[in-house]
């Protein structure tokens, strides 16, 4: 049913103004959530291919609503700048129950600041608009506004676009986290997104679903190497990416791609970064894929990642560089992002099964400060579900007696028994993992091998859901089954098709379904297929199959025109 004003005067009661808390330069320094209810790491101390997307002149040079509704209106003198202003499309991302992110890029090559305006309503016509103001972006930023939009309400969704130059950009849809009571969401992850591997069907994929409340994006969103002659599509720059100028143009061609934006311009993304936003197997003091000696000081290179990550990603910020993060949404769900590469993790031990090393209390996958905030969230949460977002397998992985890779938790065996223990504080903890590129679901048992029953789930502290990858390549061949030998609480698993995961979760259960693209070095191969769902039923930290996936709810509000 369509909003009549008498409704708009109903959100107006709700949401008095509704205010914006960073603009332009200063959109990264709120620390914190912003808004009650959302927490971040630690506080100071004393991110279809084809052309971009382009916008269109703004009828009448202004965005009037038709009636005065209290809140500035976009004008505009003279000729309309560049229908490319907009061209790497609007986000939103970091959803609470009372506010947003919201981002753009002005596409330009203007050296000094720019003057712009966002407008946020409750129907995609603008017609109820709820906030609107004039705004400024500058180099500093790359020319990136990003907004914690404030004052909103709870479990609604909003419309939102942005003007500059007298040009407007595409509409973007986004949702707030719902207040307690909610009995159902709905929740799409992924990761793994290299350019240069393919098409991004996945994420035409996930634009197309109404049903969504929010897109998890578990890190590799860009990838560092060099262009290869084997690339399906090539990235700019033409060079393994190094300095701040190098990040800011990888991300900037990523952005260019139509399927991307129309996954962030449908629905709010929740995202951490992996190791390729800045290096491969990254780790806190380095990286396999950095040589000091050519390429320069590691914390240069991680800064200017970490600092383009910030610019170019819908994401609320803490302290520079820590993107660990806690979002509640009501008391259904708590989601805890964490930061399983560069806040604390040791060198990886690579090249060893020796028990000495693997089982070595001293080495770090989260390091101390982020164990000790995860455990504050942990004691401190009422929600049913905790899904914990990270960005490598936890559960032990085994192909016989040995671990087949140690730069996953099985590297950092003590680190896991940690977090096993504050996992045994909540009744349902739920894994979600990318990284290796294919699908996976577990029990997380502290001993597969001992006192786990893999037909009652005991001996489990909670369980994991692994997505396969946007385009990254997977395993050559299905070699799944001699993963299921060695690891029975391995429930499920595929090792070569792309795709993502569904969650679907009520007061009852979260069941997780995958599916798979058919193509993606096709630019026509975005079919998808439904390929296996598990459900994790409440307080019994052990998954079942599930014969199919549960039905979409019906009428969820409309995707932005």
């Amino acid at each position: 049913m369509p909003l009549t004003r008498r409704k708009l005067l109903h959100y107006a009661s709700a949401l008095s103004a509704a205010s914006v808390g960073g603009c332009s330069e200063d959109a990264s320094s709120s620390e914190g959530s912003g808004t009650d209810g959302g927490s971040t790491g630690p506080e100071p101390s004393s991110s279809s291919s084809g052309a971009p997307m382009t916008s269109t002149a703004v009828d009448e040079s202004s965005s009037s609503t038709g009636f005065d509704d209290g809140l500035p209106e976009y004008e505009w003198e003279g000729e309309p700048g560049p229908q490319t202003l907009f061209s790497h499309g609007v986000a939103s991302g970091d959803p609470l129950a009372d506010a947003v992110i919201l981002w753009t890029r002005v596409t330009t090559e203007e050296a000094g600041a720019l003057q712009a305006f966002f407008e946020v309503a409750v129907d995609p016509d603008f017609e109820m608009r709820v906030a609107a103001e004039y705004i400024e972006t500058s180099p500093e930023r790359d020319h990136t506004i990003k907004l914690d939009l404030q004052n909103l309400s709870p479990g609604t969704t909003y419309y939102y676009r942005f003007y500059t130059q007298g040009r407007v950009s595409p509409i973007g849809r986004t949702r707030t986290a719902p207040a307690d009571g909610v009995e159902r969401m709905r929740i799409a992850f992924c990761s793994c997104s290299n350019y240069s591997g393919g098409y991004f069907h996945v994420y035409r994929r996930i634009a197309e679903r109404a049903d969504l409340d929010l897109v998890l994006h578990l890190g590799d969103y860009i990838y560092e190497y060099a262009p290869s002659p084997a690339d399906v599509r090539q990235a700019e720059p033409p060079n393994e990416i190094l300095s701040l100028d190098d990040y800011r143009t990888r991300y900037a061609t990523y952005r260019t791609d139509l399927d991307l934006q129309e996954m962030h311009r449908q629905h709010p993304v929740v995202a951490v970064w992996d190791d390729h936003e800045s290096a491969n197997d990254s780790y806190e003091d380095g990286a396999q894929n950095h040589d000091p000696e050519f390429e320069g000081d590691w914390n240069d290179r991680k800064a200017a990642a970490q600092q383009a990550y910030a610019e170019w990603m819908p994401i609320r910020e803490g302290m520079p560089g820590l993107i660990y993060r806690a979002l509640p949404f009501s008391d259904l769900v708590q989601l805890v992002m964490l930061d399983t590469r560069l806040a604390g993790r040791d060198l990886q031990a690579d090249g060893t099964d020796d028990p000495e090393v693997l089982d070595d209390p001293e080495r770090q996958m989260l390091g101390m400060e982020q164990e000790a905030w995860v455990m504050e969230q942990l004691a401190s949460t009422d929600a049913q579900w905790v899904l914990v977002g990270q960005q490598v397998i936890m559960a032990e992985v085994l192909i016989g007696e040995n671990p087949i890779n140690p730069d996953q938790w099985d590297g950092y065996r003590t680190a896991r028994q940690r977090f096993y223990d504050m996992a045994e504080m909540v009744d349902n903890m739920v894994v979600l993992t990318g990284d290796i590129h294919s699908s996976w679901a577990f029990d997380l048992a502290r001993d597969p091998q001992g006192d786990y029953d893999p037909e009652t789930g005991a001996g489990s502290v909670g369980v994991e859901f692994v997505t396969p990858a946007v385009t990254s390549a997977g395993f050559p061949t299905n070699a799944a089954n001699a993963a299921l030998i060695s690891n029975p609480h391995l429930h499920w698993a595929e090792l070569t098709q792309r795709g993502y995961v569904v969650l679907d979760i009520d007061t009852i259960r979260i069941e997780a379904s995958w599916w798979w693209v058919e193509d993606v070095e096709n630019p026509a191969g975005d079919e998808e297929r439904f390929a296996s769902a598990w459900v994790l039923e409440d307080a019994t930290r052990h998954l079942v199959e599930a014969t199919e996936p549960t039905e979409p709810p019906a009428d969820p509000p409309p995707l932005a025109p």
